[in-house]
């Protein structure tokens, strides 16, 4: 069997294999609240057989989400159109994840296919976003206000709320995302945070409110349960957070119950120099993966099936993340499987008379409908 279709363990929840739809926001909700949309987007995913499909930042708060139109978890209405979904991704065999977030400054942009740059107006939708520091990602983004240690210790229950709403909904993974520029990784990072009080300023103090989101989530997350945190490990900007301070995180992390790094990278810094290539990012994980002891996923320009089974069989990771390359091929797990020769991955019975290409067509029935 290959290395992508071996099951992974953590706790008491088995991954049928290395493959995990890695969050992607569709920009699709109205009130923070799933609709058909995210159920087909997602459910066709675990149909094409990933064994984890964690959907997109979903806000903790209404001005924790990136957009106007993004998944919420902030109030109990929201739990049953994600239960919804969670049904359907298990039906399929695979597991159901969440990404808890909070978008800090990045909050109350236009979705992307507008064409539009920077924050929504308050007069056409928009809010005025929270942040470490009155610092502006760009100078098309608004100026956020400065949380406050009473704001703070609500971001923290936020997230606990979220989490609790979360297991109700019926996922099995918890992902705290403290990456990609979002309110979490602005407070580790110096070019985001430039406060004076506990919460900035040495890495102790910037690494603060990740470790308390972390440890009051996994408080009332399920032991049995696994826990990922996301991370960016570098800011690809000199003076910015950087790899170094990631696996002394990682380290920190591990201790207060999480299970896995969840390694991307970049965000914070509008203006960084990202050298973009296949594979890009693993070099990261794996450096995660071995200082720091820890289970780690990676994601990044990883697009065929014979590159990711080499990241896992070289130790690289242990579980590959795919976004960009599952919204162009939901089938992938399918594809991959069948190009490595590992029939781990059962093609769904509705379909299997299409799976193999090989099959002439004269030899197929005459009625396919």
């Amino acid at each position: 069997m290959s290395q992508l279709f071996q099951p992974l363990t953590l706790r008491q929840l088995t991954l049928p294999n290395r493959i995990a739809v890695s969050p992607m926001c569709q920009y699709s909700a109205e009130g923070g609240m799933a609709n058909d949309w995210h159920l087909v987007h997602l459910g066709s995913r675990a149909v094409g057989g990933a064994g984890l499909v964690i959907i997109e930042a979903t806000a903790v708060t209404p001005d924790g989400r990136i957009s106007p139109e993004d998944l919420g978890i902030w109030s109990d209405e929201h739990v049953e159109p994600l239960r919804r979904i969670t049904r359907f991704i298990e039906a399929q065999g695979s597991v159901a994840g969440v990404q808890l977030a909070h978008a800090g400054r990045k909050a109350s942009t236009w979705r992307p296919w507008l064409g539009k740059h920077g924050s929504v107006p308050v007069a056409e939708g928009g809010w005025i976003p929270v942040g470490p520091s009155t610092i502006a990602f760009s100078p098309e983004h608004a100026a956020p206000t400065a949380l406050d240690e009473a704001a703070i210790a609500a971001v923290v229950q936020a997230f606990v709320a979220g989490a609790e709403r979360a297991l109700a909904a019926g996922f099995k993974i918890a992902e705290v995302h403290a990456a990609h520029g979002y309110l979490l990784h602005q407070f580790l990072s110096p070019l985001s945070n430039q406060r004076q009080d506990r919460y900035g300023g040495s890495f102790e103090n910037r690494i603060r409110l990740l470790l308390e989101v972390t440890a009051a989530v996994r408080e009332v997350w399920p032991q049995e349960l696994p826990l990922f945190v996301r991370l960016s490990a570098t800011d690809w900007v000199e003076d910015g957070w950087n790899p170094d301070e990631t696996v002394k995180l990682a380290q920190r992390l591990k201790e207060v119950g999480v299970d896995l790094i969840d390694v991307s990278s970049g965000g914070t810094a509008a203006n960084a120099e990202i050298p973009v290539g296949p594979g890009y990012q693993t070099q990261f994980a794996e450096r995660v993966r071995k200082e720091a002891g820890i289970a780690t996923g990676t994601v990044g320009m990883i697009t065929e099936a014979v590159q990711a089974e080499h990241i896992l069989r070289t130790g690289q990771a242990d579980l590959i993340l795919l976004a960009r390359e599952l919204l162009r091929d939901p089938y992938w797990p399918l594809h991959a499987a069948e190009y490595l020769g590992d029939r781990a991955v059962p093609w769904p019975a509705q379909y299997v008379r299409a799976a193999h290409r090989d099959t002439p067509i004269r030899q197929l029935p005459d009625t396919l409908d």
